[in-house]
């Protein structure tokens, strides 16, 4: 396990990033109906993108690597916000993900697949993100790499490990820490070869589907069988895995220990980013060396507030309450074979989309 304080930059790649248009509706969403829209906001994403924009508003110091032409609207918004980023042209457009909320909450999300991405292209991208790992003038690699969100067609599930491979050869001991927050064939390919992150990050639905164990609806419902769940993670090498678990709160797993954090519910606004925005708040704590609780508490914090905000908007650190957290530590327990179902899939390359 990781500790102590990582002060360098935090570099986040987005291989299939998006405009996310997020539009509030003033009642209930009704299929087939014409309804009149309360809102509309706009703002550049896609997993590492988002947790980039969290990280910068706080003024932690963060990059988004990620490919689209530099008169994308997806870049043109990064540079508008102000958000450090390195972009690889490709000379076609990036994708833009509908999202629509109800006033209580109810989110509604529609991902468009983006652009194909080619071999060349792909080993171009990965060349980018280490050459932003490296910093500039001297200052040494980057603190931590996120790898995040979902693969655009063309790219194998694998390339997430592909990625992490790369890093270690060529940083070797001076490597940046690695997190990975992704679902689908990407989740299950990052953890093929020998690149287990230092911290994955899972919902129910994506815990269940990679550890072959129970549904994300009973993971959800039951903290302690997640943190088993989340063990097997950690015995085949994962440093720590950060599960968030939806009204349940979240839990954190480590060979030290497990511990599951809840707050009092929040009046939600729109979901979306949610995750990305408790991955961020959890980094915050880490960089500043605080303890594994202590970084699971913010992560909750980050959460919370995020879902209380409109559309894809991110909270800064003065908008989270991290004191309406509470941290509880946990048994860990062997997994019941009843609850174990097949094992994870392995994925291949006809299985991307």
């Amino acid at each position: 396990m990781y500790a102590g304080k990582n002060r360098g930059a935090i570099v986040t790649l987005t291989a299939n990033p998006s405009l996310d248009r997020t539009v509030d509706l003033s009642g209930v969403l009704v299929r087939g109906a014409v309804q009149r829209a309360a809102g509309i906001h706009e703002e550049p994403g896609g997993k590492g993108v988002n947790v980039c924009r969290a990280l910068a508003a706080s003024g932690s110091p963060c990059a988004a690597v990620l490919p689209g032409d530099n008169a994308d609207p997806v870049v043109q918004a990064l540079r508008s916000a102000g958000i450090a980023h390195r972009n690889l042209p490709i000379g076609a457009p990036l994708r833009a993900n509908l999202t629509l909320t109800e006033p209580d909450g109810t989110t509604t999300k529609i991902n468009l697949p983006g652009p194909e991405l080619s071999a060349a292209v792909q080993e171009s991208l990965l060349a980018l993100t280490l050459d932003a790992c490296s910093g500039t003038e001297g200052t040494g690699p980057a603190g931590w790499l996120v790898l995040a969100g979902s693969l655009p067609p063309g790219v194998p599930p694998d390339y997430y490990a592909v990625v992490a491979h790369a890093l270690r050869s060529r940083f070797g001991a001076a490597s940046p820490l690695l997190a990975i927050d992704s679902s689908g064939p990407p989740l299950l390919g990052a953890l093929l070869h020998d690149a287990m992150p230092n911290l994955l990050k899972p919902n129910g639905e994506e815990l269940a589907e990679v550890t072959g164990i129970a549904s994300g609806d009973e993971l959800e419902a039951d903290p302690v069988l997640a943190a088993g769940a989340a063990l097997t993670l950690v015995e085949r090498g994962v440093s720590a895995v950060l599960a968030t678990l939806g009204a349940r709160g979240a839990l954190l797993v480590t060979a030290d220990g497990a511990w599951l954090a809840t707050r009092p519910p929040v009046i939600p606004r729109s979901t979306v980013g949610a995750g990305d925005s408790s991955l961020a708040g959890y980094l915050l704590a880490q960089t500043e060396g605080r303890t594994p609780p202590e970084c699971l508490r913010q992560a909750v914090a980050h959460g919370a507030a995020a879902a209380s905000l409109p559309g894809t908007t991110v909270p800064s650190l003065e908008q989270t309450d991290p004191g309406a957290v509470t941290v509880t530590p946990l048994e860990l327990h062997p997994v019941p074979a009843s609850s174990a179902r097949r094992g994870p899939a392995t994925p291949t390359p006809k299985e991307q989309d």
